[in-house]
């Protein structure tokens, strides 16, 4: 079985800017290209797995996302890196658009996204990975069996400061950024 390095996307990756509804509000971190070319040239697979739930609310569509997502991919590859999947979940609870709105089981911290990607490519969660500047994205890796590292960056540090007192699980490591998070996962 194959391991992976999972990463939000928005604030994790790219600036955390709110909803992106518009391709040129969207922009990888300067750190990224470099994090995730370290991933490529190590045994795990790199996958971004992101809520976006602007589809359900209305304020973008799912072909918003497939064009942001290309330009990750472009700016990404300036740097020699690639990323080996993309999950999304386009739903919420209280979105506008019929379709997408409601509860489901890939909007993080359900686990239907990670559960895809393991299916996909036969990954040992228990071995993997996921990074992420919300406490969402360490109860997902606490869920699947994975370690949670969470980032300094996007909400990273506001919720670190203001909210940490009421998160029900803990990372299994706190770093400044993307980079140092990878860092990090490899030394280990």
């Amino acid at each position: 079985m194959k391991k992976a390095i999972f990463m939000d996307r928005d604030g994790t990756i790219s600036h955390e800017v709110g909803y992106i509804n518009h391709v040129n509000r969207f922009s990888v971190m300067d750190f990224a290209g470099k994090a995730i070319q370290i991933i490529n040239a190590s045994e795990y697979l790199a996958i971004v797995v992101t809520n976006q739930a602007g589809v359900a609310h209305g304020y973008f569509t799912i072909d918003m996302v497939d064009t942001v997502h290309d330009k990750m991919k472009r700016q990404l590859a300036e740097d020699g890196a690639t990323v080996d999947g993309i999950y999304f979940c386009p739903h919420h609870p209280r979105g506008l658009i019929e379709e997408y709105k409601g509860d489901c089981h890939c909007r993080k911290p359900n686990t239907g996204l990670l559960e895809k990607a393991q299916k996909d490519f036969d990954i040992d969660l228990t071995q993997s990975y996921m990074i992420g500047d919300k406490i969402s994205d360490i109860e997902l890796a606490k869920r699947v069996g994975a370690k949670g590292i969470m980032v300094m960056t996007g909400y990273g540090l506001g919720e670190y400061t203001y909210q940490q007192k009421q998160w029900k699980v803990q990372p299994d490591y706190i770093a400044e950024n993307l980079f140092e998070a990878v860092k990090w996962i490899i030394s280990s």
